[in-house]
């Protein structure tokens, strides 16, 4: 009896640690079980996504937020220690939220098996201890699905490892991290739809950088630091500081800056700071009054570096957000508050860089640059078993260089691209108000193109579209089911940036409205003739300004097609509208 017991005890000793080593390979992922060399398929990542729902009930969820072209779920595990699982909680209680994504480029997949690894230590009370009762973690591992299921050996012939990976772009060929203003994708769409949900005070892309060989491991682009709201921006360069500190600590080589030098393929050439457009995903965060961070290992490093390196980057913005998480919602709700008081103030749209440089020793390899018979340039040739310093410059400060005045009132988006627009402005979380009636001879700044310069090829699915003009007082009707943008909004920055003419990332120039600035009717040659030998006959002042630009202006008087146009101007069957920017401009708010 007492043998039989313990050998009974013995087998469900064994079924227990059986059943406890498959629970763990459960959470393990192919990355880890393979030393590093490969990550998983998608269907890793919805087994996953349960397991650590399943092994953990109160502390994580699992939840589909959308689907991509190619019907796949796209998923995010959200993980708390303090029960504050959904988004209405987290905000009731002001809990500090941090959103973290990986593949949104599904070929740079760090930060999806750094994620999970960094996920599962701390659920296991093995790193960051107590983060989680503080934080609410919202983790998505594949931003971009489809991609990610692109699969291939060579998808990255600039990075080392894993064996196989996705490919850049989506299933539509959209570069998710050039559209967070323009949202073209399905994916951004999901994704603009959660980051409106869980409003996480600090936003992460984890990505793998490429560009020239060096020993400095991964930079932190933490917005805002160099622009936007002065009283975030500081918060945004004291948590740089701090990420460069304890990455340094833990045998990283930092950096501060994306190291894209500035002549391609030659060191000596330097690198520049900068601010970038909305378009991506941190400058995009940044402008709604959050912190955005862009984590870019270098993909020269091995995997295993690359996610031992992402994992600590997790850690540690999970850990400084658990220590000032309550403080950086106090300052971008305080900036939240001074965006409603835009009003006639100027808002910088661009930057740019002054010629301030200063030299910096930069930790890379030695290298030669010899003609090349391949290309018939210089090949710049590295040797990663000599590592170098190169003093090189770094043009390291930003001045404004295009700035607006806000409106007062807001934004008026006609009824005719009032259907699209709405849809554009609700995913952008800008408020907006439907004009019930019609309004008739408004007093409104209109602008107007002097010269239009569309795109030589398209960007990202779009002919971008070049504008020069100015907003000027005009009197205009207003119909029914026109959209007001109040200027007095927390979103008021992306308001402006997505409306205004001048900005990289409006709407006009992502080509939205290629159609207002391309001519639809026209007048025959010989009734322009006619037309012109009347005008010269009766008007004095139209006679006198077409001699005188025949003066001064020899390509005018060369050209017969512009030469009948400058009458074609000139007559009430002209188009008023060409080159008329449809969104207009008001100093008071309308109902």
């Amino acid at each position: 009896m007492f043998r039989v017991r313990i050998v009974l005890i013995g087998m469900l000793g064994c079924v227990a640690a059986h059943a406890a080593n498959d629970a763990s390979q459960v959470l393990t992922t192919t990355a880890e079980r393979s030393g590093f060399q490969r990550t998983g398929r998608y269907a890793e990542v919805l087994e996953l996504c349960g397991a650590f729902q399943t092994r953990w009930p109160d502390r994580v969820r699992c939840e589909e937020f959308g689907r991509t072209p190619e019907g796949r779920p796209m998923l995010a595990v959200i993980a708390s220690a303090a029960n504050v699982l959904d988004a209405q909680s987290a905000r009731r209680e002001e809990h500090p939220v941090v959103l973290m994504q990986g593949a949104i480029h599904a070929g740079e997949v760090d930060g999806k098996d750094a994620g999970f690894l960094a996920l599962r230590e701390m659920l296991e009370g093995k790193a960051a201890a107590s983060v989680l009762e503080r934080v609410t973690f919202v983790f998505v591992p594949v931003l971009n699905v489809d991609g990610h299921e692109r699969f291939g050996r060579w998808n990255r012939p600039n990075q080392v490892g894993p064996q196989e990976m996705g490919w850049r772009t989506t299933a539509q060929n959209f570069n998710l991290n050039r559209d967070y203003t323009k949202a073209d994708g399905p994916e951004t769409q999901a994704v603009l739809r959660l980051l409106n949900q869980w409003d996480p005070i600090l936003y992460a892309d984890l990505h793998a950088t490429d560009g020239a060989n060096f020993q400095h491991d991964v930079a932190y682009l933490v917005s805002p630091t160099l622009a936007g709201d002065p009283g975030l921006r500081e918060a945004g360069v004291a948590l740089e500081e701090e990420l460069l500190r304890r990455m340094t600590a833990q045998g990283s080589l930092p950096l501060d800056f994306y190291p894209a030098l500035v002549r391609d393929d030659d060191p000596q050439s330097g690198f520049a700071v900068g601010v970038g457009p909305s378009r991506f995903s941190q400058e995009y965060w940044a402008t709604r009054n959050r912190i955005g961070v862009l984590v870019e290992t270098h993909s020269w490093k091995d995997y295993p570096t690359r996610v031992r390196i992402t994992r600590n980057s997790i850690i540690a913005m999970l850990e400084l957000a658990a220590q000032h998480g309550r403080d950086w919602r106090r300052l971008a709700n305080a900036a939240d508050d001074r965006n409603r008081k835009l009003a006639g103030e100027a808002v910088v749209l661009v930057h740019q860089n002054t010629d301030h440089i200063r030299t910096i020793d930069f930790k890379g390899y030695a290298y030669t640059r010899e003609p090349s018979a391949i290309s018939g340039g210089l090949v710049t040739k590295y040797d990663p078993t000599r590592p170098q310093v190169w003093s090189i410059p770094l043009k390291d400060e930003v001045r404004p260089a295009v700035s607006i005045i806000a409106p007062r009132g807001g934004y008026v988006v006609p009824a005719a691209h009032a259907s699209w627009m709405r849809e554009k402005l609700t995913l952008h979380n800008i408020s907006f108000e439907v004009l019930a009636r019609p309004l008739t001879a408004q007093d409104v700044e209109a602008f107007r193109a002097d010269k239009v310069t569309p795109s030589a090829t398209t960007f990202e699915g779009h002919t971008m579209l070049d504008v020069e003009g100015q907003w000027r007082n005009e009197r205009r009707d207003i119909p029914a089911g026109s959209l007001f943008v109040p200027i007095a909004q927390p979103n008021a920055r992306l308001a402006i940036t997505l409306l205004e003419p001048a900005d990289p990332d409006s709407f006009l120039h992502w080509g939205f409205f290629n159609t207002a600035f391309e001519p639809k009717e026209y007048m025959e040659a010989y009734v322009a003739e006619a037309i012109g030998e009347q005008m010269l006959k009766t008007n004095p002042k139209i006679r006198a300004e077409f001699s005188r630009k025949l003066a001064e202006d020899p390509e005018f008087a060369r050209s017969p097609a512009a030469r009948l146009e400058f009458f074609y101007r000139r007559h009430p069957s002209w188009d008023e509208r060409l080159n008329l920017y449809p969104v207009l401009r008001t100093e008071r708010v309308m109902k």
